[in-house]
């Protein structure tokens, strides 16, 4: 038997909207004031420009499924894809998005729900960043405009000095040539349930992806939730990649040292508790959208 709808009155859910945009604007105005300059910063742009989400619908606000929203200030959302009017006033419409979005949801699943299931892995030490820039000598650097701080010698030693086990496709696929085989793994993108794992920052800023592909199914809240670890783990790992991010602030993990992995263990598995409880609430909405397709 379906759940009955929540009515949210149009003073209980427009604070939320509301803050929900102050929170946005805290990380997306300094972008957007530097793409209108033509500035980049090596940290902060990452979300806005790797991941396919816009700041203008990052900064809407929505309930999740299950829930009608009131009042004047509800009526344009009448006009939103995969939604529609409810009595007198206006809900997400999860039978229309499945309609569209249908292999979206099945393929999110899946990521999740092998991410969520298997075992997290602590000993990639972040060297996936070094293996973008390996022999770039050769190659060039990904991010040509950031020195590398032990300069192109010494990060190809580092390379060479560790075992390379990056388990993500979206890292290692822009792995310089040379380095591809120096990889223990060789994830595709049809062994990416099988192999992403909570260990993994990549999978783990990916959350914020599988959030905003759920689309309005997703409360606001979990979306930013999402959206802020992503931001926390872009930030360390740029701060354990090869390159000197001193003028910008940010200090170096040092992963070639022992205390550098320590340091990066720990972060790491913070990370990976805060992603197992964001995972299992994504996943929780997929399996929603999926029963309510399955029913209809």
């Amino acid at each position: 038997m379906p759940a009955a709808l929540l009515h949210l009155p149009e003073d209980t859910w427009l604070p939320r909207a509301t803050e929900h945009r102050t929170r946005v604007e805290r990380f997306a105005a300094p972008f957007l004031e530097r793409r209108s300059t033509g500035r980049r910063h090596p940290v902060e742009d990452f979300l806005f420009t790797y991941y396919t989400e816009k700041p203008g619908r990052l900064r809407r606000w929505n309930p999740g499924t299950g829930v009608v929203l009131l009042g004047e200030a509800a009526a344009e959302r009448a006009a939103w894809k995969h939604h529609r009017r409810l009595g007198a006033g206006v809900t997400f419409d999860p039978v229309a998005f499945m309609a569209e979005r249908r292999r979206t949801v099945q393929f999110a699943h899946s990521i999740l729900a092998g991410a969520a299931a298997n075992p997290g892995r602590f000993s990639c030490f972040g060297l996936h960043e070094w293996a973008m820039a390996y022999k770039s000598e050769d190659n060039g650097v990904r991010h040509d405009y950031l020195p590398l701080r032990l300069g192109a010698a010494g990060t190809d030693a580092v390379v060479e000095s560790h075992r390379i086990r990056c388990t993500h496709i979206d890292a290692f696929r822009f792995y310089t040539p040379q380095a591809v085989p120096l990889n223990e793994v060789q994830p595709t993108r049809e062994t990416q349930s099988a192999l992403d794992q909570p260990g993994c920052l990549h999978a783990n800023m990916d959350l914020y992806k599988w959030a905003y592909k759920l689309s309005a199914a997703v409360p606001g809240e979990l979306l930013l939730a999402t959206f802020e670890l992503a931001w926390d783990i872009r930030t360390m790992d740029m701060r354990a990649s090869p390159y000197d991010l001193g003028d910008w602030g940010y200090t170096p993990i040092r992963i070639e040292t022992a205390e550098g992995k320590a340091e990066y263990v720990a972060r790491q598995k913070d990370f990976a508790e805060r992603s197992q409880v964001l995972r299992a609430r994504l996943l929780a909405v997929a399996e929603d959208l999926l029963g309510a397709d399955a029913h209809d």
